[in-house]
């Protein structure tokens, strides 16, 4: 059974029938999470918040997992959904509180028992949403079929509202152009593939419905690997050598994101466009970036 869970964080938009929907890529550590403050922030004193924010949470906390209070850090900060990946279950922690987490989602395709919950309609400030988060197969372990969960979920999810959103946390591009020829066909409004934590550039409305990037890239330093420090991700791929991946630290943060624009009442996706900008952390604002940065 799907539930619907209320949350109002702002008045209600203007009664047109289009519906702004925000995607963050993953976010990754301090860093990421600061940067998606800020560019909130930002929005907001523009006037020019979307009426509703996602972001993958899933690398949130120091670059492996997601713990309780940086889940409550990125609502406070404008957050109003938060999806997850394959490294969901890497703080311990997290099946103490996800029960209570009304607004995470983890990956629908794990084993009928675990915790939390892989889609659910979401109503912020009076606009309904459904969001599936799935897992992909190619090259990322042995999950349940994605295809399967999603035929599972998407009708009543539908059934409550037109508007249905999916982060498809997967490795292979093949397969996440294939699920969103696949996810057009179901009538879903939009599709944002995460995981590889590099943006792509192939935005585009698939078939007069449904919005879609491949990937929509990460939250976190600029100056790094993915997010995480150069020097130990080097020393990872060089050496045989046990190390762990540290989140990177600098002064400028990646920004991407992708905004999708909804007609509410057919859940066609109208328009997508992509975000790619920096974000100044000493500061706390948005820069633009340079065509080619010198790092």
């Amino acid at each position: 059974m799907i539930k619907t869970v209320i949350m109002m964080t702002k008045p209600l938009s203007s009664s047109d029938a289009t519906l702004s929907i925000l995607f963050f890529g993953d976010i990754v550590g301090r860093p990421g999470r600061k940067a998606v403050a800020a560019y909130l922030a930002h929005r907001r004193t523009e006037g020019t918040l979307p009426d509703v924010v996602i972001a993958n949470g899933e690398n949130a906390t120091h670059g492996f997992g997601l713990n309780e209070g940086h889940y409550k850090e990125l609502l406070t900060a404008g957050v109003n959904i938060v999806t997850g990946g394959n490294h969901i279950w890497d703080r311990p922690e997290i099946v103490h509180y996800i029960e209570k987490a009304e607004y995470l989602v983890r990956p629908a395709n794990f084993p009928a028992n675990m915790p939390g919950r892989g889609a659910a309609v979401f109503e912020v400030n009076g606009h309904k949403i459904g969001v599936i988060n799935l897992l992909g197969q190619v090259f990322m372990g042995n999950y349940n079929i994605a295809w399967e969960q999603l035929e599972k979920y998407v009708k009543d999810l539908q059934a409550e509202t037109p508007v249905v959103f999916l982060d498809f946390h997967a490795e292979a591009t093949a397969e996440k152009i294939s699920m969103a020829h696949y996810c057009a066909g179901l009538k879903l409004s939009c599709m944002a593939g995460t995981h590889t934590h590099v943006q792509t550039a192939d935005e585009r409305v698939i078939n007069e419905q449904l919005g879609y990037i491949t990937d929509a890239g990460f939250n976190g330093i600029y100056n790094s690997v993915i997010g995480m420090d150069v020097q130990s991700s080097l020393l990872r791929l060089k050496s045989f050598v046990p190390s762990r991946l540290e989140v990177a630290t600098g002064p400028v943060a990646q920004l991407n994101a992708v905004e999708y624009q909804v007609n509410k009442n057919t859940g066609r996706c109208q328009s997508v466009q992509r975000i790619n900008t920096q974000v100044d952390l000493k500061e706390q604002r948005v820069v633009q970036p340079q065509a080619c940065s010198i790092v």
